[in-house]
């Protein structure tokens, strides 16, 4: 039983330490409910709830709706997920292929045609 109730002291602790985090590097204009100060004294006063409090009502909200969720279209966080930087990989890849193709394809017909025909011999 003591073994839980250190796990749950640790829990609310880190709980703690991220709203505190969280609140400190927010910027003063953008914090919702409370002065930035207020929201640290309860944070530090209440620790659990005043972390749940903080993630609730007092975080920032991003910019966009009410809600939180960007109302305009999103950009890719990284380019494997943009679908025009795949369509353009696909593309160039098409292109390179086909040129290389093209160069095996020529090759070929001049190693063809400087091929000895019939019963000759090759010159060494």
């Amino acid at each position: 039983m003591a073994r839980l109730y250190v796990l749950l002291f640790l829990i609310q602790v880190v709980l703690a330490a991220c709203a505190l985090i969280s609140c400190l590097s927010a910027d003063d204009g953008t914090v919702r409910g409370l002065p930035r100060f207020l929201w640290v004294l309860v944070i530090l006063v209440f620790p659990l709830i005043g972390a749940v409090a903080w993630f609730l009502a007092g975080r920032p909200v991003p910019r966009g709706d009410r809600r939180g969720w960007s109302s305009g279209p999103r950009r890719p966080v990284a380019p494997d997920d943009d679908p025009e930087f795949l369509k353009s990989i696909d593309e160039r890849a098409n292109r390179d292929d086909h040129a290389l193709f093209q160069r095996w394809e020529e090759d070929l017909h001049r190693r063809e045609d400087d091929r000895p025909r019939g019963g000759e011999r090759p010159e060494l």
